[in-house]
């Protein structure tokens, strides 16, 4: 797929617009309940990472989707929710630091998983099929930029400036719909 505007500056701003947004209803509390209580995580980790990929791999055999099908079934399955996960969360205002938790433990995690369950898949599928490589440092380095430091950002502001993040809330749930809605609409469209 050919880079654009839309994927190499739109999608990344407008996610890190919807972190901070995020950001301004969140405490450090949020996370350390995470940390007392880690069965969430784990439970989600282990459904993402592994469960979901054991799934995907039990369908393609059960349907007996073509090859190419195959794979991609397991690259969707392999990848990590993202931050979109995260702006459904909190547009529902469910568990954000909860999903932000998982977002940032399963994008670390699957720099490892994703390469692995991949070449598998096409070992498997697609016998002599090329091997995937996965740039760890820029899929690090994209995390902390996307989801991590907007959402620092927003719990600093409403730290420092409740009343700030306060009135800043409402119009941030807006937004991150709206950005949410024109990036779907923007992927439709481009295919």
């Amino acid at each position: 797929m050919e880079s654009s505007v839309l994927t190499e500056l739109f999608l990344p701003l407008a996610l890190a617009v919807i972190m901070f947004g995020m950001g301004l209803s969140l405490t450090p509390a949020d996370f350390m309940r995470i940390l007392i209580y880690p069965k969430a995580v784990s439970l989600g980790l282990f459904n993402q990472i592994i469960l979901l990929p054991a799934v995907a791999f039990l369908i393609a055999i059960v349907l007996q989707l073509p090859p190419e099908l195959a794979v991609g079934l397991m690259i969707l399955a392999a990848c990590p929710g993202g931050a979109t996960s995260n702006l459904i969360t909190h547009l529902a205002k469910g568990d954000s630091a909860l999903s932000i938790t998982l977002t940032a433990f399963s994008s670390l995690i699957t720099v490892v998983t994703i390469p692995f369950i991949v070449n598998f898949s096409i070992g498997y599928f697609i016998p002599g099929g090329e091997e995937l490589k996965l740039e760890i440092l820029g899929t690090v380095v994209a995390v902390l930029a996307i989801t991590i430091i907007p959402v620092a950002i927003g719990m600093l502001v409403l730290k420092k400036a409740p009343e700030l993040a306060k009135r800043w809330d409402a119009p941030f749930r807006k937004i991150s719909a709206i950005f949410f809605v024109v990036i779907i609409i923007a992927a439709v469209v481009r295919e």
